[in-house]
Parts: C-alpha cells; sequence; structure tokens
C-alpha cells in the first residue's frame, strides 16, 4: 500500500488533497525495529507519530509494581497508527509501544508536520477542520445527558407481536407454567381413562393420547421462535445498556480531566497570589524596620 493511501486511512488526514498526501508522505522516514524493542515509554518526551507498514506493536501501561503485569491497550497492525497527538504539543507519552514482531514504521515528526502545514494553506485548513469537528463532537457530547434508560425506550417501541414473545417467554420461564402443564397433562390423562363413562360418555383421546402428544409438540415448536424472538431481543437491550454505560463512563472521564484541569489553574493561580502576598508582606516588614534608622524617622 502507498504511503499517501496510508494517510488517507487515518481521520486526521482525511481531508486533505491527494496533493498534500503526497507531499506528507514524501516527508515521512521508514524506521524498522527488531521484535521486542521499545519504540516509546510512558513518560518521553512526544515528537512524532507513527504508522504501521509491517509487523505489530503492543500499547501497553507498564507496571507500577515490579512483578504486576502490564495492561494492554491495543495491539497495532498493518495500516494503523499511534501518537498522532504528539504532532500538536510535545507533553509526555501516555503509554508505552513494544514491538511484538519485525515491524517497519513510517514515522512524521512534528518538525516536518508544521512545513507541510506552513508550505500549504489547504492542508492547515483542512487539518484544522478535522480538529474543530472534535472539538464540536465532545462539546455535544459534553452537553447532552449521556445517561438514559435505553430499556425502556426500546420497550416503549415494541410491536404487539414482540411484547407478545417477551410474554410467551416470561411465562415459559415459570413455575406457574410447569404447574399448569403438570396438571393439564394429570386432568387429560384421567378423563380419558379413570372418568370415561362418568362425567365423559367416551373417550376423545385413547391412550397413548395421540392428539395431545400433537398439541404439544404444536405448542413447543411455536415457544421456540418465541423465545428466540425475546432473548434476541433482551441482547440488544444489553448491548445498548453498555453502549450507554461506555457514553456515561466517557463523559465523567472527560469531566473529571476538565476539572482536574481546572483546579490545577486554580491552584496555580491561588499560588501565584500568595506569592505576591507573601513578597509584599516581607516587603512592609522590611520597610518597617529600615523607617527607625533613616534620617526623621520617630526616633531621631
Amino acid at each position: 500500500m502507498q504511503r499517501a493511501d496510508l494517510l488517507g486511512q487515518i481521520p486526521l488526514f482525511e481531508g486533505l488533497s491527494d496533493e498534500d498526501r503526497e507531499a506528507l508522505a514524501k516527508r515521512m522516514e521508514e524506521r524498522r525495529f527488531e521484535s521486542g524493542a521499545v519504540i516509546f515509554a510512558k513518560g518521553d518526551k512526544g515528537a512524532s507519530m507513527y504508522i504501521v507498514l509491517s509487523g505489530t506493536a503492543q500499547i501497553f501501561l507498564p507496571p507500577e509494581e515490579k512483578d504486576a503485569p502490564r495492561v494492554v491497550l491495543k495491539d497495532v497492525r498493518v495500516g494503523e497508527y499511534f501518537g498522532e497527538l504528539a504532532l500538536f504539543d510535545d507533553k509526555p507519552r501516555s503509554a508505552s509501544v513494544e514491538t511484538m514482531t519485525e515491524c517497519v514504521l513510517l514515522v512524521l515528526t512534528r518538525d516536518e508536520f508544521a512545513e507541510q502545514l506552513t508550505s500549504s494553506k489547504t492542508a492547515a485548513l483542512a487539518v484544522l477542520g478535522e480538529m474543530a469537528e472534535r472539538l464540536r463532537e465532545t462539546n455535544a457530547m459534553l452537553s447532552q445527558r449521556a445517561a438514559k434508560d435505553v430499556v425502556k425506550e426500546i420497550e416503549e417501541n415494541l410491536t404487539w407481536g414482540q411484547r407478545l414473545a417477551d410474554k410467551v417467554a416470561e411465562l415459559n420461564g415459570s413455575w406457574a407454567f410447569i404447574l399448569f402443564l403438570l396438571a393439564l397433562s394429570g386432568s387429560w390423562a384421567i378423563l380419558n381413562t379413570q372418568l370415561v363413562g362418568h362425567l365423559v360418555p367416551k373417550a376423545f383421546d385413547d391412550y397413548p393420547f395421540q392428539f395431545y402428544n400433537l398439541f404439544l409438540a404444536i405448542l413447543v415448536a411455536l415457544q421456540g421462535p418465541l423465545i428466540v424472538m425475546s432473548q434476541n431481543r433482551q441482547s440488544l437491550k444489553d448491548r445498548r445498556q453498555a453502549e450507554t454505560d461506555f457514553q456515561v463512563n466517557l463523559k465523567n472521564e472527560l469531566g473529571i480531566e476538565t476539572l482536574l484541569r481546572d483546579l490545577g489553574a486554580f491552584r496555580a493561580e491561588t499560588t501565584k497570589r500568595l506569592d505576591i502576598l507573601e513578597r509584599a508582606a516581607r516587603n512592609d516588614r522590611v520597610r518597617a524596620e529600615i523607617a527607625p534608622k533613616t534620617p526623621g524617622g520617630p526616633l531621631s
């Protein structure tokens, strides 16, 4: 696969023109890594992004304790990328990356990326547009309520057939249905054997109760699809609930990060103001100590 085609698969570069992608691809450097090589470690200063040309690499969080296992975040393969945020800032890496096999990676440094954006106004506008779209999606997610009762929403839109399937599945999984079948089977057998000539003039289903067996076979044949329909719908509810939980957790995580950032800024501002007040108080004490010694002071 061509380098420009690999760039086209990355959301950050989707808006670039073919010419800009070709120009950016020429700026990328090809590097080879042996199996087990550490591409970068958590805490390292980031300055480039990587695209896997061949091989496999693993993104993980190093263990905090000596004998603890690493936390694997993702295995990146051919055509996938990592470290793209380093193109925009020089903050430390948030995870480590190690090759699982012999790898060939395409490396795009921040300097090369900046030079390309400087030389091409359309490329700069395309990248800024993609970043603005991501910011807009984040703002939309933060502004809307993530927590919702998806089970209730699904149940409110059920058809009468789907409601019937749920009722059948609910009834089949109860003791009431088991006791009903036992009572019906016993009553059927007694009516066609012991009570013939007393309550009924003639047995309407002689032993071995073929009509009753046919009835049970039809009942079982109808129950199976209805139960499967209800189970599929329950699986859909579980998936929707899992998606909602993910959105809630993601929103909470972003909210906590925003709160920590604001708290850090508030703490820095508070420390700055306290330093100013402390210097002012120190200067006042120094002036108070010097004032009596100067000519024309209170003691002169």
